[in-house]
């Protein structure tokens, strides 16, 4: 029922002000006559008539004006005081809604200003000029009593409002702020595919091309190993298909979008990486120093793919037929070195626009995890890419961890 009143009352403004002045006016009339028992009445129908018209027209500014409407009613009720009528609810009730309506659009230091020159004018003026000689509590307490009662309501509608405007506004910045978050959370899902399939896609190529282009020259003087080499390139193409399904079955996975990657290669591998790369003429020695110790999911393939995209790199743009993998196991991290002794400047040249992602992607691996990579020319000649990756306490042996 309340909010039926509210929502019709905000449709039909003008409806509702003008039942408002009416009944007001009605009111103002009906107080003018009221008075104390046995005291004498005042005597000024044409006067009082008068200033309940002024008075209760006045209010159909109350939303756009309401400090002039308050002035207006408050000398209206001042001169009706003056006149003799008792300072009744009835006498108040168009002062007491343009307060209430002040209250309400305007701040609390501007209403209770005007409430208090309202206090003061229609005290000073019913003490002062009383041709009826009300008694003084009607003259200053009842009048300064039924004024306040507008103003507190109307703070405190105010303050409601302004509450429920903060929590709307609270509630619409959470809700952006998850949209946001999904959004940030699909953008970093998207990468994170992109990287997978940038790996898999480039060093499967880059091998099955490899070892094609040997069987292709094994075939004219050598073609009794054309058969392993092609066993190997089948092999390839079958890992390679197994990985992207693997990768792009995530996309399919609704109900479990946090789940790994399958398979999930790590440095257990490594061995099987670096002999698919012998198979297309790049040699590669693999060396470890410092204690083995476990690793954590994310860093264990980090570290499988930055090799095996460095490897791609080396087979693909260094002309050289061996390279160096070189692990390096300390209290806290693990360093990855993979480098080649091929011409420096032959190594990795300068991609066209819009390619060269291999790098890109290496280090986003590496940051995603906590950790670096650096990756530039030697000195003596070659190409080498060096990173850093944290050793979580979560991935150490139980004696190791600190306390």
């Amino acid at each position: 029922m309340q909010h039926s009143w509210q929502r019709y009352a905000d449709e039909h403004i003008r409806t509702v002000d003008t039942m408002s002045a009416v009944l007001l006016f009605a009111m103002f009339l009906f107080g003018s006559e009221l008075n104390v028992p046995r005291g004498p009445g005042p005597d000024a129908v044409a006067p009082t008539i008068a200033l309940a018209t002024v008075s209760c027209a006045a209010l159909f500014w109350q939303r756009s004006r309401p400090r002039a409407v308050v002035a207006v009613t408050a000398v209206a009720a001042a001169g009706a005081a003056a006149l003799g009528c008792l300072l009744t609810p009835l006498m108040l009730g168009p002062l007491m809604l343009a307060l209430y309506r002040l209250a309400v659009l305007t701040r609390r230091r501007t209403a209770r200003r005007y409430f208090l020159a309202s206090v003061v004018l229609l005290v000073t003026t019913a003490t002062l000029v009383d041709p009826v000689h009300h008694p003084w509590p009607f003259k200053t307490v009842g009048p300064a009593a039924w004024l306040l009662l507008p103003v507190v309501a109307g703070n405190a509608l105010r303050l409601r409002d302004a509450y429920l405007e903060a929590v709307q506004a609270r509630a619409e910045y959470a809700e952006r702020s998850r949209e946001e978050e999904a959004r940030h959370r699909v953008a970093e899902e998207r990468m994170r595919i992109a990287r997978e399939l940038h790996d898999v896609v480039a060093h499967h190529l880059a091998l099955a091309h490899a070892q094609a282009g040997t069987a292709a020259h094994l075939a004219r003087t050598h073609p009794d190993h054309v058969q392993k080499i092609l066993t190997e390139l089948a092999g390839t193409t079958s890992s390679a298909l197994r990985e992207m399904k693997g990768t792009v079955g995530l996309l399919r996975r609704a109900d479990d979008p946090g789940a790994p990657l399958a398979p999930s290669p790590g440095l257990a591998q490594l061995a099987e990486l670096t002999g698919a790369f012998a198979t297309a003429g790049l040699a590669v020695t693999v060396t470890t120093e410092g204690e083995r110790r476990p690793l954590s999911a994310g860093v264990d393939l980090t570290a499988y793919r930055i090799v095996q995209e460095a490897l791609t790199n080396v087979s693909k743009h260094a002309t050289t037929g061996s390279a160096q993998v070189r692990l390096r196991y300390s209290h806290d991290r693990l360093t990855v070195t993979v480098s080649d002794d091929g011409p420096g400047a032959a190594t990795v040249p300068a991609p066209p626009p819009g390619q060269g992602f291999g790098l890109i992607g290496m280090r986003e691996r590496a940051r995603s995890v906590g950790g670096a990579l650096r990756a530039g020319h030697r000195v003596g000649g070659g190409f080498e890419v060096t990173t850093e990756l944290p050793l979580y306490p979560s991935a150490l042996e139980p004696e190791e961890r600190t306390p």
